[in-house]
């Protein structure tokens, strides 16, 4: 038999839109478990959470009248200490059989697995809901995500309460019963609001905490469940635009557009506005965030990505005639177009070069200077870059020097999202080549998980510059990221640096990127080398990277040990390992190696060259000439990069290995057989270990 559902409702004012969804999943997650720890949910208890802008609200069913009684076994005195010598409680006894409210006779022995004690056995009875709810709201309501609670006082004049907006009602319905709460000031009750304005009635009476979200529907005009008007937006959203055979743009922009728009409305209905079309002679990407950032308004384009003058709103209201609120929203818009026209034009009148010398009056960091500063730090870097794959670094230098003049201008200063966007537009405008205009743009990729890399050289060289000034600068004045705290998002810095190093296969050597940078710093008071951390902040990227890819972390690990400067021939290393580990001789020759790494742990003696005349046993001599063999074509191959050919050479010492430690030993007291022996191995260790730390294959 199912028990009652347990209803709980705050009505507030409008909560913040980003993070509505956050606020009602947190507070559904935290008092159901606060209901499942005191047992007071059956076994098929399930939750739902409800968001509108102006209330949160959670339904867990088949929750139970009175928490599951439990049984408990509460241990007593040692019986050596529980009873005399002659075998009479003594007070120790006495005093828990009292603590326990029982008599002696009750009590059992038992052994705890040191000795043998008293016990009771007992039954704790349940607690009624009525008693502890409260508590229970009171407390899942404290652990809500708010970063900043509002102050707010109540109508006595002198009770302050601290919530993230103002709270009005409160219910709490366990089946048809109201259970008594005070919470925030308010007494619980079965009684919401609906829409209001579209609402045929204000006040909306819940007989039962199941009616919740069917009676705010069909009396209060009011979609309660968040994820259902999520949908119903986006329905009717694809459906305008399907009608005016438009498109939405990047499903990604829509995703986010949708999830704030659906914690700004209860009843929803979208409509299409328009604006005048010689507004679209400003960069569609100023007008496109004008309306989706200022206005939560869904632009629509034609097939080819273009911005058309129409665009929806999604209204909180449902009309017949909705002209009112479209001629509205129509007002609300053009002053924003126009605003950005303005900031375009005259935008336009100064040249990208003309602003760079202002970026000395823009400070960067307080304890590295000036953005001009960072400027010729970032330009010096890519040029060195350039040189260092032998490319022309005149486009890269121009490209570095003006990527940062755009922040000078109106737009944005306005849209500061449009950073890079609007310095190729005016780059254009000022007569740049296609070259350098696009590596403004393009430098500040990727902006986030997922985004596209650089496609021009400009672009690649001055991201990489870019990142490399920006994770050197924070970590050498000890920036680094704390915890979930990444101010400067140097995380996604240092995956962006691995990611244009391996994706875009740049044969420059992280140690040498990192000693450029360094040089850059050096004189800054502030500032030392970080070259140590920042080079393992940089491999648990990497790390981070290549298990995002796919790969066995026993594999990245075999990699990664040898702490790899050539990020670009990182994957390679590991498509190597991965075909070394399906061989037949793998797992023998893993073994032998961790063996090896062992052995050479234990003494840091013995000679570094192999004496050929020393070799006394044939194992050795052995192991010996087929190493001589396969050395050359190893380095060959390594020379050309071909890792899994040079790891399925190695297969060749698997018998003479065997061998070796079958026959050979290696801790001699002859000291100086015993170092050549070790050299012998040491030699072998690092002919083996070339491409990756074998040993980590081992199981």
């Amino acid at each position: 038999m199912n028990t009652p559902p347990l209803l709980v409702e705050l009505l507030t004012e409008e909560l913040p839109p980003l993070r509505l969804r956050a606020l009602a999943e947190s507070f559904a997650k935290e008092l159901a478990k606060r209901l499942s720890q005191d047992r007071f949910l059956s076994a098929n208890s399930t939750y739902d959470f409800f968001a509108t802008p102006r209330r949160v609200a959670l339904r867990v069913n088949d929750v139970l009248p009175e928490s599951l009684p439990v049984r408990e076994t509460a241990p007593g005195p040692a019986v050596g200490l529980a009873l005399d010598a002659q075998g009479k409680p003594t007070p120790a006894l006495l005093g828990f059989a009292k603590k326990r409210g029982v008599p002696v006779e009750a009590l059992e022995r038992m052994h705890d697995g040191k000795q043998e004690i008293f016990v009771h056995r007992g039954v704790i009875r349940g607690k009624p809901l009525h008693a502890v709810l409260e508590a229970k709201i009171r407390a899942a309501l404290e652990h809500l995500p708010i970063p900043k609670l509002m102050n707010y006082q109540l109508a006595d004049g002198t009770t302050t309460i601290k919530f993230a907006r103002p709270a009005h009602r409160l219910v709490v319905l366990h089946g048809a019963d109201v259970v008594p709460c005070t919470v925030l000031g308010l007494t619980a009750d079965r009684i919401t609001e609906g829409h209001r304005f579209q609402a045929a009635k204000k006040e909306i009476v819940l007989e039962h905490a199941g009616e919740y979200e069917r009676k705010l529907e069909t009396e209060g005009a009011v979609i309660a469940n968040f994820d259902k008007r999520r949908t119903e937006i986006e329905k009717q959203v694809r459906a305008q635009a399907e009608k005016s055979g438009a498109m939405l743009g990047p499903e990604e922009a829509l995703t986010a557009l949708l999830e704030e728009v659906t914690a700004l409305v209860e009843w929803p209905a979208v409509y299409i506005g328009e604006f005048e079309r010689e507004f679209l002679g400003v960069p569609q990407e100023c007008l496109v965030l004008s309306m989706r950032a200022h206005q939560k308004y869904f632009p629509l384009f034609d097939a080819g990505g273009r911005l058309l003058s129409r665009f929806l709103i999604v209204a909180n209201l449902r009309l017949a005639d909705p002209g009112n609120i479209i001629e509205g929203n129509q007002r609300v818009i053009r002053p924003r177009l126009a605003d950005a026209r303005f900031f375009y034009e005259t935008d336009k009148k100064t040249k990208l070069a003309d602003r760079v010398s202002q970026l000395a009056h823009i400070v960067y960091h307080n304890k590295l200077g000036s953005q001009h500063d960072r400027m010729r730090r970032i330009r010096n870097l890519s040029a060195a870059c350039a040189r260092m794959l032998n490319l022309q670094s005149t486009y890269v230098e121009r490209t570095a020097e003006l990527a940062k003049a755009d922040l000078l201008t109106h737009m944005v200063s306005e849209f500061p999202e449009l950073q890079g966007t609007m310095g190729r537009y005016y780059a254009l405008v000022d007569g740049e080549s296609a070259e350098v205009a696009e590596g403004i743009e393009q430098h500040y990729r990727p902006r986030f998980a997922g985004d596209s890399l650089p496609e021009t050289t400009s672009g690649i060289l001055v991201a990489l510059a870019d990142k490399l000034e920006t994770l050197t600068g924070m970590f050498g004045i000890g920036q680094m990221p704390t915890g979930d705290k990444d101010p400067y998002a140097l995380r996604r810095h240092g995956l962006g640096l691995i990611r244009l190093l391996a994706e875009k296969n740049l044969p420059l050597h992280l140690d040498v990127l990192l000693r450029h940078a360094n040089n850059e710093f050096h004189g800054r008071a502030d500032f030392s080398n970080p070259d140590t951390t920042l080079t393992a902040f940089l491999m648990e990227r990497l790390r981070g990277y290549l298990l995002e890819k796919g790969y066995p972390p026993r594999e990245i690990e075999a990699v990664l040990v040898l702490q790899p400067q050539d990020i670009d021939q990182v994957i390679a290393r590991l498509d190597a390992v991965r075909v070394f580990s399906g061989l037949p001789e793998a797992e023998s020759l893993a073994s032998a190696n961790k063996r090896i790494s062992n052995i050479l742990k234990k003494t840091d003696t013995g000679a570094n060259v192999v004496d050929r005349a020393q070799l006394k046993e044939p194992a050795e001599q052995a192991l010996a000439t087929v190493m001589d063999r396969i050395r050359p074509e190893v380095e060959i191959q390594i020379g050309r990069k071909s890792y899994t050919e040079a790891l399925k050479l190695l297969a060749q010492v698997k018998v003479p290995v065997d061998n070796f430690f079958n026959h050979v030993m290696v801790m001699v007291n002859d000291l100086p057989l015993r170092e050549n022996r070790i050299a012998l191995l040491r030699d072998l260790h690092g002919l083996m270990n070339r491409v990756a730390d074998i040993s980590k294959l081992a199981a």
